[in-house]
């Protein structure tokens, strides 16, 4: 369906703003939607934003200001990535993460009641919903045991809950999804492939001394590259059913000493490595992995973008950075 067209599908995205979210417009726009969203009003636009798109400031805890959009948007998709997603901000603030992860998410689902019954909902949901598994469960499917170990992924899962209820009981067509570690250019260095890529760069440019401080090498987690991710979310949205819930990951573990090895080898500048006992974290999942079975089965989704590529775009778009003004953040 050509972009501009009178008769094409409206896309709605909360936290359009987000890392996730500029990824998902443009892949939108690519495939013909009409799209819009909303982010707070502090937040910035996302880059390279498609001509066309509609941004709105909206607080998803305020539910009439969620009712007045859904009834002015009426879209046919909506994708809610608006999240409080921080883990260690969920120990600190758990009634904040609460407020927006299950009350935002409530007010959502009314207005699309209220206003737009035959939208389908992607809620996106997170591999932390798990919580303590062992290494013999790998690969985690969706039937597996729900331990939620933290705020964060109790509030996700309350979000889940929500929307399973939200299907079954009022026929809305809402679909979940159990997203597993995503990266990728753009992200924010607060996560750890981006840090590593970050400070790597910085080195390289001579802005800091060629050692890089790490906490925990050996945990073991499932990447993909957040394009591989989007895709997967558009297919969920065209595809998959309602009331179902969807792992999306790459399927394959890698340590995270393996990733910052293949950064490493990417940059021509000797870094030494040094353990930081400030970053260790002694982690309750040593092995997190994917089994993403489900979703290339009813979607047809299969990640298609090497990790080698993901990283080496993560690395060049922290080389292409201006750090003026950022050195003292690290």
């Amino acid at each position: 369906m050509p972009g501009g067209c009178l008769t094409a599908m409206k896309a709605f995205i909360t936290g359009i703003s987000g890392f996730v979210g500029g990824y998902l417009c443009s892949l939108l726009h690519e495939e013909g939607f009409r799209v819009s969203g909303s982010k707070l009003g502090h937040e910035g636009l996302p880059p390279n934003l498609p001509e066309g798109t509609e941004i709105v400031d909206m607080d998803i805890t305020d539910g009439e200001a969620v009712a007045d959009r859904i009834r002015r948007a009426r879209p046919d998709i909506l994708f809610h990535l608006a999240a409080q997603s921080s883990v260690a901000l969920s120990w600190k603030k758990p009634k904040l993460t609460f407020d927006v992860n299950v009350g935002g998410t409530l007010n959502l689902l009314d207005a699309i009641r209220d206003s737009a019954p035959q939208c389908k909902v992607l809620l996106i949901g997170s591999s932390e919903e798990y919580g303590k598994v062992r290494p013999e469960d790998m690969p985690l499917s969706e039937g597996c045991g729900i331990q939620p170990a933290n705020p964060y992924a109790v509030s996700k899962l309350s979000q889940e809950m929500m929307g399973t209820v939200y299907a079954s009981s009022y026929g809305l067509r809402i679909t979940m999804v159990r997203a597993f570690n995503h990266t990728g250019p753009r992200q924010a260095p607060t996560f750890v492939i981006s840090d590593f890529a970050r400070r790597i760069a910085m080195i390289e440019k001579g802005l800091i001394p060629p050692v890089l401080k790490t906490g925990n090498l050996d945990a073991v987690r499932d990447f993909s590259d957040v394009r591989d991710i989007v895709r997967g979310y558009f297919m969920l949205g065209s595809l998959g059913s309602s009331g179902e819930k969807y792992n999306i990951g790459s399927g394959r573990g890698y340590p995270i000493g393996q990733l910052l090895d293949m950064l490493l080898s990417m940059s021509g500048t000797a870094i030494r490595i040094e353990a930081d006992p400030e970053r260790m974290r002694p982690s309750d999942v040593p092995v997190l992995i994917c089994d993403n079975s489900k979703i290339k089965r009813e979607t047809g989704w299969q990640p298609e973008i090497p990790m080698e590529r993901t990283l080496r775009d993560v690395l060049d778009y922290w080389r292409n950075c201006d750090f003026s003004g950022r050195q003292s953040q690290h």
